[in-house]
């Protein structure tokens, strides 16, 4: 099974959890990130203003966050084909319960 290489090269918030995002092939996806903020880091980014401080990391060239939340820029390459299943996964993740 092979893997798509991709980078993204440019980012913009258009919506409180949608991004319009450029890759090195020219392709451009807008992206609305609400189904998958579920779980783990990405639950966090429900909080509007921690999701507005996403930067384009300069090396490994995709999305990321201050908490450490990020995406594989072949992910959201391919982003309309996926989405379901990542949001469908997502939905199932429930936090970890502390031992007692």
């Amino acid at each position: 099974m092979s893997h798509e290489i991709h980078r993204v090269t440019d980012f913009e918030q258009i919506g409180t959890y949608t991004l319009r995002v450029e890759f090195e092939d020219g392709l451009r996806r807008v992206i609305d990130f609400e189904p998958v903020l579920h779980g783990g880091l990405f639950e966090a980014l429900h909080d509007p203003a921690l999701f507005s401080r996403v930067q384009l990391d300069p090396e490994i060239r995709t999305l990321v966050w201050p908490n450490g939340a990020d995406f594989d820029p072949a992910t959201l390459h391919q982003w309309p084909e996926i989405v379901e299943d990542l949001a469908e996964r997502a939905r199932s993740w429930q936090p970890a319960r502390a031992a007692s």
